[in-house]
């Protein structure tokens, strides 16, 4: 049987938006929303932060937070070795969830599907994925593709649309072929997650800047689950505030 836990990264320093985690939505810090969202699917959820402004507002409001250095070059690294001092604390589980700590609306049923994908036992890595229905999606370089396999393990990755359909215009391409894109939530098998993360750097991962590639270069499985939502994502203070101005009008659960 799979046990979960679920690590929240919460980075301070943002190049393009210092101070994010602590931006205040609807009264809460975001990284808040973030943290009771998973924990409405996962039992024990972790916000692993390198600043100590982020870990006095986690203890503020009850959270359960673990320091880790500012030296991490990506949340992977970061979760590593937050998973590396729980287990120092005594707490283990086989499956480790890494939640972006800028969707302070995502959807528990998209931590639920993640969770499915290690019923298949074959499974070390779980991502999701959305269809591509819009034709401005499809040719967007900031929203990674995926192809899969029949059985939805991952293929390859690419800021570049894949699949190309060939001799087709462009207005033709969404009757010949299905796109998907990467919604960018992981799992990982405890053990999977320790080894990937000392894997020096992939040629595919270095090109295209993502690190799925180099996971997928030497020789994982990443299943994937199809969702049908896509949290709004605060990424700069520009999506901050139509976060904000949607909430006018939207309830969101």
């Amino acid at each position: 049987m799979n046990t979960f836990i679920g690590i929240i990264p919460a980075r301070y320093a943002s190049t393009r938006f210092p101070g994010k985690p602590l931006v205040k939505i609807n009264g809460k810090p975001m990284v808040q929303h973030v943290y009771e969202q998973a924990s409405k699917a996962i039992e024990q959820v972790y916000i692993a932060t390198d600043d100590s402004r982020i870990e006095e507002a986690v203890l503020q409001f009850g959270g359960k937070v673990i320091m880790t250095s500012p030296e991490h070059q990506s949340g992977t690294d970061r979760i590593a070795e937050a998973v590396a001092s729980l287990e120092k604390l005594g707490v283990f589980a086989n499956v480790i969830i890494n939640i972006q700590g800028d969707e302070p609306f995502i959807k528990t049923e998209q931590i639920q599907q993640l969770k499915s994908c290690f019923l298949k036992e074959e499974t070390q890595i779980a991502t999701l994925i959305k269809k591509i229905e819009k034709e401005e999606e499809l040719f967007d370089t900031n929203k990674p593709k995926v192809a899969i396999t029949t059985t939805g393990k991952a293929l390859l990755f690419s800021r570049s649309t894949i699949p190309h359909v060939r001799g087709r215009e462009v207005f033709d391409w969404f009757r010949k072929a299905s796109f998907f894109k990467h919604i960018g939530i992981y799992a990982y098998k405890t053990e999977v997650l320790k080894e990937i993360t000392r894997l020096p750097q992939s040629s595919l991962e270095l090109a295209e800047s993502l690190e799925q590639l180099r996971w997928l270069e030497n020789g994982y499985i990443i299943q994937t689950a199809v969702t049908d939502f896509e949290a709004m994502a605060v990424d700069t203070p520009t999506d901050l505030e139509n976060l904000l101005a949607s909430l006018k009008n939207t309830v969101i659960e």
